[in-house]
Formats: structure tokens, sequence, C-alpha cells
């Protein structure tokens, strides 16, 4: 019997022990409660803690960043222009005793964030025009955007806050409301961000339309540089054609003067022999074998055949 009395003790100590301990990890901390009510500070430091058995209980909350990620919403800017807006956010618990206190767990913190921040969104996106919303800089704008038409294309558009500066002072905003739960909001962000339906397909017919006008007028340049270019061309062509002409001509006309001196010096030593080959070249020209001719028997142009006696 003893030693069923020592096991029974043994169990009701480790029983007892592990109901009085408890381990805080280095991304939790804890409120101990008793009956439901807070007792005490919370311990954020991690290691291993102890608290009445039975009567006390640990709640555990998370030490880290956590991450909030809202609705999309269908939210019109100043000027009237519908957007698609899907922001998320970056929060933590710095004083889990308040967020007990109020939130309880992180279901109704989660709850609380998201009407505290949507708000928020709500109010800075209806608070500044579209281009102010969808843009950080204000760079020199390389094709249209809605909000613009007012805007010359090229000229620099004077962008007062940005969409950084409207996350922040979303955040900003967000912020004191949150401080009596226990949050701290770290950071708000944009994850997407795009036009209604309606509104992207005027977007997607004005950047058609400005495509096409730029590409008929780059095509219109080309067909303009393709013009000169050929004009040229066709111009250096008649020049080079002309000069060649010129040269050819140049060249023939030495050439039948060196051949025609030649020719006189040559027939100059018998002037008998070339009037005899000019005149056998003019038979040659002018009689063939349909070529009838009727001469006197007197005719100077067959003396050569009068003289040829058939020997």
């Amino acid at each position: 019997m003893k030693a069923q009395y020592t096991i029974v003790l043994l169990i009701v100590l480790i029983v007892v022990f592990f109901g009085s301990t408890y381990i805080v990890n280095e991304t939790e901390q804890v409120i101990i409660t008793q009956f439901g009510k807070p007792i005490g500070d919370a311990k954020k430091e991690p290691g291993l803690k102890f608290k009445i058995p039975f009567i006390q209980k640990a709640t555990y909350f998370p030490n880290n960043l956590l991450d909030w990620d809202g609705e999309t919403s269908q939210i019109p800017t100043l000027d009237k222009t519908y957007l698609l807006v899907d922001t998320f956010a970056r929060w933590k618990i710095v004083d889990p005793l308040v967020f007990f206190q109020t939130v309880t767990n992180l279901q109704g913190a989660y709850s609380r964030l998201d009407d505290i921040i949507d708000s928020a969104v709500r109010n800075l996106i209806t608070s500044y025009s579209l281009i102010e919303t969808v843009r950080m800089t204000d760079r020199e704008l390389d094709t249209s955007e809605i909000g613009l038409e007012n805007q010359d294309k090229g000229v620099p558009v004077d962008i007062s806050a940005g969409r950084q500066e409207i996350t922040n002072s979303i955040r900003d905003q967000a912020q004191p409301k949150l401080e009596k739960f226990g949050i701290e909001l770290v950071d708000v962000k944009v994850k997407m961000l795009n036009y209604v339906d309606e509104v992207q397909q005027s977007v997607y017919a004005r950047m058609i339309a400005e495509r096409k006008q730029i590409a008929e007028k780059y095509r219109s340049e080309g067909q303009g540089e393709a013009r000169k270019i050929e004009g040229d061309m066709e111009k250096e062509m008649k020049r080079i054609t002309s000069e060649a002409y010129k040269t050819a001509e140049e060249i023939k006309g030495k050439a039948d003067a060196e051949a025609t001196l030649i020719y006189a010096k040559a027939f100059g030593k018998d002037p008998d022999f070339y009037s005899f080959l000019q005149t056998l070249e003019s038979y040659k020209e002018s009689i063939d074998k349909d070529t009838f001719l009727i001469l006197s028997t007197d005719s100077e142009f067959l003396q050569y055949l009068k003289d040829y006696s058939g020997k």
C-alpha cells in the first residue's frame, strides 16, 4: 500500500508541477489570468515561468510582426475616378495586457484592423487625385494618363504627395486609433491598384489610339526619309551615268581621232589603194543579192569592176 501511495503522490506532484509552470518562447508574450482576469504585467522575457496551478491560466500572444491583408475595395479618387485598391499592413502587439483587456484575441484584433485601416485607406484615397494616387514622382510622362487630359505631354506633373506619402498618411491616421488596443501599426502598403473595368476600357482605348498615332507618325517620317533616300540615290545614279557617258564619249572621240590619224597616215602613202578600199567598202554596204543597179558603162562607181579582167 505504501508503494501505491508513493506512486499516487508522485503523479500528483508531476501534475502540480506541470500545472504551475509554463514556457515563454522568443516569439511569444504571456498574460496570466486568474478566474478570467489578468494578473500582473505581461511576461515577455523567454524562459521557464511559474504560476498557481489550476487557478491561474497562461494566455499566449505573438511577439513578432503580424500581417493584415485587406479586402479589395472600389474607391473613388478626388477627381471621381474609381479604382480597385488592395492594401496590406504589418502590425505587432506592443501592450499585451491592454490588448487582452480590449480585443481579447487575434480574431478581435483583425476585426478592429479591418475597420480602422479600411476607413483610413478610403479617407486618404478620396482626398487625392488619381495622379497623386498612382504615381510616386513627377517624372516626365511618356504616355497619356487618366486625370491629365489638360496637361501638355512632355510637361512634368506637379506631384505634391504621391503614393508613398499617401500610404504613410494612412498609417499615421490609423495608428492613434489602434494604440488603445495595445497595437502598433508598423507599415501600410498598396498591394494592388487598378482601374475598374469601365475605366480600364477607356484607358486601353486611349493608349491604343495614342500608340497608333505615334506609329503613324513614325511610319510617315520613315516614308518621307525613304523618298528622300530614293531621290538622292536616283540623282547620284544620274550623275554617275552622265559622267560615265561623258568619259566614254571622250575616250571614243580620242580613239576615233587617233584611228583616223593612223588611217590617214597609212592611206596617205598610197591614195589609189585607199580609194580602192573605200570603194569596196561601199560595194559591201550598198550591194547585196536583192540589189538591182542600172548604171551606164562609164559610171565611176564600177570603175574597179570594169578594170577587172577576170585573170
